[in-house]
């Protein structure tokens, strides 16, 4: 085998739950094929690197094998190697930690107190 789908690739290396998602990844520019956006029917070969963005961490892969039928997770580390630097890892923390900070504290309904306070400030509303 010279070479496979990358869609096909995506789902057997258990980067994507169905096949479907992996198609819907590479139509969204979410998957790049050595540094290019791809297409679902583009053709993995041995020595490829695959980039996808799953979640807000981008994973680099080299690609060592070559399968169309999903494997195991024992069998992941002679298919695939994660490439993926560290930096892009401390990033994706910083960002979920930003994201944490950034929410307004009190978004949404007001709470019991919050109506008593402002009925404390503005005074009893006249029904």
């Amino acid at each position: 085998m010279n070479s496979v789908r990358l869609d096909k690739w995506l789902w057997a290396v258990r980067l994507f739950k169905t096949r479907a998602l992996a198609t819907e990844a590479c139509r969204k520019s979410k998957v790049k094929l050595n540094g290019a956006p791809t297409k679902p029917s583009s053709q993995v070969r041995k020595g490829d690197r695959v980039e996808t963005k799953l979640r807000d961490i981008t994973k680099t892969y080299l690609v060592l094998e070559l399968s169309d039928k999903r494997v195991g997770a024992a069998v992941l580390p002679e298919l695939i190697r994660d490439d993926t630097p560290p930096e892009e890892f401390a990033r994706a923390d910083e960002r979920r930690e930003n994201a944490r900070l950034q929410i307004p504290r009190g978004v949404g309904r007001p709470t019991k107190k919050n109506r008593r306070d402002l009925e404390k400030f503005f005074g009893r509303p006249k029904l």
